[in-house]
């Protein structure tokens, strides 16, 4: 719970301003902080007593260290540290959920179904610490976070390398007491398995309310720990078994991780799924908590010779948010930060459109990669239903449209290149990667149609933004919203456009160089008083032409046209996705076009034939396809990432952890050596050499796309524009 500042406490350490008090312990004190640009995080340090002890110091640095190798799906992720500091500190994000012990004593001992989602994630957490040669030794209740997205560990004090003993004396017990395991309460090593130990006295708390071996002193503790039975009274019987086991006094007899893991859940559901509604609640509540508080400090103590006439002033705070239905997950993450936007037609050295303040722009630390980050105005295509709000890459840049016009920012650096300062919309501009086209009106009257200014499609100057006109489109009127850039790509651009605002509708071909139509076929009308687009998505390859477009009923259609004639090669239906679930995602290579989002399968481009499908198991679907050097990827439910051979279907690449939460809203983004998935509120990143999940940027983006020129992964979402390093 939050306190207020002290007097004796610092303004702040760092880049981060203290804004309250989390808790202080006989280390140091734990500190809400929030940095300039509005990332708030929780900030750790050393109390001034033992700081100048180099046992301490080199604690605290592992701790910073474990708490990196854990990352941010399985704890706090690290956003900042300086151990070597005149009063160390570490800054980690602010995890919004209440430690368990909090959890319980609000809502009492959790069902069975969380105590096995939550077993399960914990035991993936420890058997991903584990994999790197550290143990945890501390693990209790108030070291676990609940959040509606799963548990996280924290607190990584006296964790250390398995097998070294150099911070801890021969014979003496750190950790604590009634969580400990018989080993570490007789001051033998610590292994992998006294975490097992310690985690099964956490389940225990967490399904009766009380540690397996009671309470009390320390040394009853101790003693009950190396020879007394657990206590499991209240327990689901179901789970007594796989409990005692690892409650063994011999290490060896204790179940690993993984067992443990697969004994308690079966991956399937959201983490929030099994989470009771008061948890979910106090989730909510601490979520709005940590932006309604207003710093406060203690006032020094008055000079008691002095009478007072001013009452002291108490902790003043905001109202609490009242919000719904007992459910968190449309809470957005603290650690997100809150960033200037830019005014309309502004030059860029002026316009405050900033980079975040993340001090390397090559840090070390997977979880310190944020390269930088800028919010937006508004919702790009918030003006339209079918706008579709993904950047696009063009050369060094990151184009998108904003409340100025289209905007475009330097990919490595984030700096802003220009804006055009004009209202534009999304389904408007295409791009082929070197160039960026748009959809204008003519600015004479078209000789054909009095009244009507025609299409015409700009190119825009990628170093100033200006727009440079090219070639017209007769019989068109500029004036229809729903006028759409299809796809631009070898020198021609596809467009679907109306003659009048009444129709008729047509897809066009337009030769850039020449500004010669190649040709023009007729298109379905738009039903009266309808906002949709023709088209949710179109791409070139070679003599095709592959679109996504969706009927006046809302169905999706996967239609391939001839590129020298415009005339359809065929045309099927995409069963059981939304317009809205595929909008601007499409997947191909030179012969095929993939589709996921239910089964993953691989249609020929040359007759449509499906030339291999991986069916999904009905609780296990598949995300939208993305394919890279040959080799199609997807994200499966209850699997993570899986490969397949893009010519025949074969399976060539697996990423099996069924305690990840996936996200099957977007694609994978291939690097060279890795691939990034999208996750709650982060984005994961799995070694293609190693083929397992490794770690996770944090980010409030729902939109990824790889920028292959900048090493980059831009992310869109959540008012906030980002990038971090692919590679």
């Amino acid at each position: 719970m939050l306190s207020p500042l002290t007097q004796d406490d610092p303004a702040g350490f760092g880049a981060y301003r203290l804004i309250a008090r989390l808790g202080s312990g006989g280390m140091g004190t734990v500190y809400l902080a929030r940095s300039a640009g509005g990332r708030t995080v929780a900030l750790k340090t050393m109390h001034a007593g033992i700081a100048t002890d180099p046992g301490f110091r080199t604690r605290f640095r592992l701790e910073t260290d474990a708490a990196r190798i854990i990352g941010g799906h399985h704890g706090a992720i690290v956003v900042d540290a300086d151990p070597q500091a005149e009063t160390p500190w570490l800054a980690t994000e602010y995890v919004l959920g209440p430690p368990l012990d909090d959890a319980v004593a609000l809502a009492g001992p959790l069902p069975e179904t969380s105590i096995r989602a939550l077993g399960a994630a914990l035991a993936g957490a420890l058997a991903q610490l584990h994999a790197s040669d550290v143990v945890h030794r501390d693990l209790k209740p108030s070291n676990v976070m609940i959040t509606a997205y799963g548990p996280k560990i924290i607190d990584f004090g006296i964790a250390r390398a398995a097998g070294d003993d150099r911070l801890t004396r021969t014979g003496a017990a750190a950790g604590t007491p009634a969580f400990m395991s018989p080993e570490q309460a007789t001051g033998q090593e610590h292994t992998p398995a006294g975490d097992v130990f310690a985690l099964a006295g956490v389940l225990v708390h967490a399904a009766t309310g009380h540690g397996p071996f009671g309470a009390g002193q320390a040394a009853d503790l101790l003693y009950r720990v190396r020879y007394a039975d657990a206590d499991l009274t209240g327990v689901p019987d179901a789970l007594v078994p796989i409990l005692t086991r690892c409650l063994s006094k011999d290490p060896s007899q204790r179940p690993t991780t993984w067992e443990l893991s697969s004994h308690l859940h079966d991956g399937q559901g959201q983490f929030a799924d099994h989470l009771p509604d008061t948890v979910l609640a106090e989730i909510a509540r601490r979520a709005t908590e940590v932006w309604q508080h207003q710093p406060y400090r203690l006032p020094a103590p008055l000079d008691e010779t002095q009478p007072s006439t001013t009452p002291r002033t108490g902790l003043s705070r905001r109202s609490l948010l009242t919000i719904g239905g007992g459910s968190a997950l449309g809470i957005a993450a603290a650690g997100a930060g809150a960033w200037m936007w830019i005014g309309p037609g502004k030059p860029a050295e002026t316009d405050p459109l900033r980079l975040t303040g993340i001090s390397s722009p090559t840090p070390k630390k997977p979880n310190e990669r944020q390269l930088w980050q800028v919010r937006v105005s508004g919702h790009p295509g918030a003006s339209h239903p079918g706008a579709a709000s993904t950047p696009i890459v063009v050369g060094d840049l990151v184009a998108l449209v904003v409340s100025s016009g289209l905007a475009a920012v330097d990919a490595r650096t984030g700096k802003t290149a220009w804006t055009t300062g004009g209202k534009e919309f999304n389904w408007q501009i295409a791009s082929d990667g070197e160039a960026i086209h748009r959809l204008a009106k003519a600015e004479r009257t078209d000789d054909e149609q009095a009244g009507v200014r025609p299409l015409v499609v700009e190119t825009v100057d990628l170093t100033t933004g200006e727009p440079k006109q090219g070639p017209r489109l007769r019989n068109s009127d500029g004036a229809v919203p729903e006028n759409q850039l299809v796809s631009a790509g070898g020198g021609v651009v596809h467009l679907a456009a109306a003659q009048s605002t009444k129709g008729p509708w047509f897809l066009a071909a337009l030769d850039m160089a020449s500004g010669n139509e190649l040709w023009r076929q007729p298109l379905p009308p738009l039903p009266a008083g309808s906002k949709r687009l023709h088209f949710l998505a179109g791409r070139s390859v070679g003599d095709k032409l592959v679109l996504l477009q969706e009927t006046a009923k809302g169905e999706v259609r996967v239609v391939v046209r001839n590129s020298l004639t415009g005339k359809v090669v065929w045309d099927k239906p995409w069963a059981g996705v939304e317009p809205d679930q595929v909008r601007g995602l499409l997947a191909t290579d030179e012969t095929h076009v993939f589709l996921g989002l239910g089964d993953l399968r691989a249609l020929r481009l040359s007759d449509g034939h499906v030339r291999w499908r991986d069916k999904a198991m009905t609780h296990n679907p598949y995300g939208p396809a993305a394919v890279a050097d040959g080799v199609v990827y997807a994200v499966q439910k209850g699997i993570n990432i899986i490969g397949r051979n893009a010519e025949d279907g074969s399976s060539e690449w697996l990423n099996s952890d069924g305690g990840l939460e996936v996200d099957l809203s977007g694609p994978v983004v291939v690097g060279t050596e890795h691939l990034y998935s999208k996750g709650p509120y982060s984005l994961r990143i799995s070694g293609l050499e190693d083929r397992r999940a490794t770690d996770e940027y944090s980010t409030t983006g729902t939109r990824f796309i790889g920028h292959e020129r900048a090493r980059v992964v831009v992310a869109l979402g959540g008012g906030f524009l980002s990038a971090f390093p692919l590679q």
